[in-house]
């Protein structure tokens, strides 16, 4: 009785295991681009910050809704993503310029009075 190695089917010249790790790569390859303007999609949110970039200079009256993310083990800095009216966009906002921490102060002051 003699143990012979089964070639891949199909793929001459190549090992099952390295067919089986290939085929496993490419489907835990994201189909979705990393870097983008706004937040990165739900596929990655819990591996990474959702927000890569801040967009300059929204008007308040162009925002529908403000969502703040604390920071957490996913990311070590606060984020505030905007919902726009018109477009139905979101695009993250700098959480350190004063329009947006007086916007986030209105939010945890209108949450107090309501308790």
């Amino acid at each position: 009785m003699s143990l012979r190695s089964i070639p891949a089917a199909g793929v001459p010249g190549s090992s099952g295991s390295l067919c089986v790790l290939l085929l496993l790569l490419l489907l835990l390859t994201p189909q979705v681009p990393l870097a983008s303007a706004g937040p990165v999609s739900t596929l990655v949110r819990e591996l990474r910050c959702m927000c890569l970039n801040f967009t300059p200079g929204i008007h308040p009256k162009m925002i529908s809704n403000l969502q703040v993310i604390a920071a957490g083990p996913q990311c070590p800095k606060v984020e505030v993503i905007a919902h726009l009216k018109k477009s139905e966009k979101e695009v993250c906002l700098n959480p350190e310029a004063p329009l947006i921490k007086k916007a986030i102060q209105r939010i945890l002051d209108s949450g107090k009075k309501k308790n």
